[in-house]
């Protein structure tokens, strides 16, 4: 893990919101290629870390193999939408914090072979866990409606139609570089465009591949519920689809319900978070040291003592 091609994005902002002492247990729930992990251990935090793609687990396996026994860094081979129950076979009911990077980590990007970007050309793979269906086997499989609903609202592609079309034409597809090539024709892309017409076509396919919203409702909700009173929750988010999840769940966990007379003042709930942060962005030296961190947004907010939502 050292040395590993991997720049943890808003890091400072990141330990700062957590706040770790001596002893806290944290979770990190995309663990990646440990860049988190790595700085919460330096402040003697124990971390519980989450990652499902296995790759990752076998570079933090050997990573771990260096640190004190019993070990400070516990690595789960599982999603960290199941941190509840896996935690509770660990024996640890509740934690002092949680900290999740949403979305396809810079390791898994830069592998070409894992089928994530359109920089270089790979098997049209896309699945973290490396496990189930590929982005081949949906973009190959699915009928034109089903590519275009896909495009639509996971990429916010306003020519979804058009490009879902091109891809049943043009299918089989196999590789990267033949989806991308495929998607740039039907839109029309020209050498000096700022941005690749095939971004959100890639991001779209992506996160519906990989479950990637719906993981991150469950894992709000099971971070709810295991954090302690005071424990702090930090998520970094890379682009709105996320963020807008994140904003309204802390929206809707941080405020009171209006006042009903139908309603005794004893089943009215108190917030289950409170000091919600405001959106915290990276500066301009971050992004200019790391360009990934441009679209990144941290939100964090604390545990209240008020139990967790039974929707939780």
């Amino acid at each position: 893990m050292t040395g590993a091609p991997h720049i943890p994005v808003l890091l400072d902002e990141v330990i700062e919101a957590l706040d770790p002492q001596p002893g806290d247990v944290v979770i990190d729930a995309t663990f990646g290629a440990g860049g988190y992990t790595r700085a919460l251990l330096e402040r003697g935090a124990i971390v519980h870390a989450f990652d499902r793609d296995p790759d990752a687990i076998a570079a933090g396996r050997s990573w771990s193999e260096a640190e004190e026994n019993p070990p400070r860094l516990v690595l789960h081979p599982h999603r960290f939408s199941e941190m509840v129950d896996v935690m509770a076979a660990a024996g640890i009911a509740r934690v002092d914090g949680v900290v999740m990077d949403i979305g396809v980590s810079s390791m898994q990007l830069d592998q070409a072979h894992r089928g994530f970007a359109f920089s270089s050309d790979g098997p049209l793979d896309m699945r973290m866990s490396q496990e189930g269906a590929s982005a081949a086997d949906f973009l190959n499989g699915a009928d034109e409606k089903a590519i275009a609903d896909v495009l639509y609202t996971y990429g916010e592609e306003r020519q979804s139609r058009r490009v879902a079309r091109a891809i049943v034409a043009a299918r089989p597809l196999e590789t990267t570089g033949e989806l991308a090539r495929v998607v740039r024709k039907a839109l029309g892309h020209k050498p000096h465009d700022k941005k690749d017409p095939a971004t959100r076509t890639f991001q779209a396919i992506r996160i519906h591949v990989n479950g990637e919203l719906d993981e991150l409702s469950q894992a709000l909700s099971a971070a709810e519920r295991v954090l302690r009173e005071g424990g702090r929750l930090v998520v970094v988010s890379f682009h709105s689809l996320e963020d807008r999840i994140v904003k309204r769940f802390l929206r809707e966990a941080s405020s009171t319900p209006s006042a009903s007379r139908h309603v005794p003042l004893a089943a009215q709930d108190d917030p289950v978070f409170s000091k919600v942060s405001k959106a915290i962005k990276p500066g301009e030296a971050e992004i200019e040291r790391n360009p990934r961190a441009r679209s990144s947004v941290l939100r964090a907010a604390t545990r209240t003592a008020t139990p967790a939502r039974e929707a939780a």
